[in-house]
This record gives structure tokens, C-alpha cells and sequence, in this order.
């Protein structure tokens, strides 16, 4: 009987899995799509959906609910300012699954799941500011003469 059994297991702990689905949502909504297993992919979609129909709402707490699920404010501002308001005409069936076939390795059927509705990518913050890394160049030091060497010198203690 299958009392008390909600959901598949996938062979990995509570908190493995709870990390798993974190990633691809994270990874989703930071791409537009993502490739994996189909299980791995239709598990995914029911928890995305859960996450942009409570995005959907719009307040503070529903913000505040999905930086606990992602913790990264940066990822939740990118599904509710970005990605919502492409796909708020829907009001449920936001993602599809795209089957890719088998993966060479071990013959697992692969599969895509992607956003119904085309999402345009939006800069992120972190990619339009400027790159403020100080070289590390090795300052030129002057030679003097008596270092300095020249052409046939060099060669000559080449062959010997």
C-alpha cells in the first residue's frame, strides 16, 4: 500500500533532493531551459509551476517565500520582475518537456524543460557592470650593460 508516499525518491536523501530541485529551478530560471533526465524533468515542472503561481501573487511575503526556496535575491527579483510579466497571461502550464532521447552512457531517456512562452533574456546586473581587476603585470626593469648580451654572445654560450 502506498500510504504516506508522496512523490518519487529518485534514490537520493530528503535534503539531496530538496538541494536537486533547488539547482534546476535556479538553473531555469536563470537560462530559459535545462536539460536532464525526464523524471528529474517532470518532477521539476510541478515545483516551478507551485513557484511562479505563488510569484504570481505579488506581495512581499511571496517574495520573501521564494528567496527561501532559492536564496538568492538576485534569481527571485528575475522571476518575479522578469519572467512573471512574460508569462502572467497564463494561469497555470508554464513550462513544457521536450523529450531528447536516450544519453549514450546508460540508455536514460533526456529530456529539456524549457518555458511555453519565449522569455527574453535580460541582462543581469552583475554582467553589465565593468570589470575592475588590477593587472598584475611585472613592472619592466631597466638592464644595464653588463647583464646585456649580444646576439653572438648569446648564441655562442648556446653551443658550448
Amino acid at each position: 500500500m502506498r500510504h504516506r508516499v508522496k512523490g518519487k525518491s529518485l534514490n537520493r536523501s530528503s535534503l539531496h533532493r530538496q538541494a536537486l530541485f533547488k539547482n534546476l529551478a535556479v538553473a531555469l530560471v536563470t537560462h530559459g531551459r535545462v536539460e536532464t533526465t525526464q523524471s528529474k524533468a517532470k518532477i521539476l515542472k510541478g515545483h516551478i509551476d507551485k513557484l511562479i503561481t505563488k510569484a504570481k501573487q505579488g506581495s512581499l511575503h511571496s517574495r520573501r517565500q521564494l528567496h527561501s526556496v532559492f536564496n538568492r535575491r538576485d534569481i527571485t527579483n528575475r522571476l518575479v520582475d522578469h519572467i512573471l510579466p512574460q508569462i502572467s497571461h497564463r494561469t497555470s502550464g508554464f513550462t513544457k518537456i521536450t523529450p531528447l532521447g536516450v544519453r549514450r552512457g546508460d540508455n536514460t531517456m533526456m529530456a529539456r524543460i524549457e518555458f511555453v512562452d519565449k522569455i527574453t533574456p535580460q541582462l543581469s546586473s552583475s554582467s553589465t557592470k565593468k570589470s575592475t581587476k588590477v593587472s598584475k603585470e611585472k613592472p619592466t626593469t631597466k638592464t644595464t650593460k653588463s647583464t646585456e648580451r649580444s646576439p653572438k654572445q648569446s648564441k655562442s654560450n648556446q653551443t658550448k
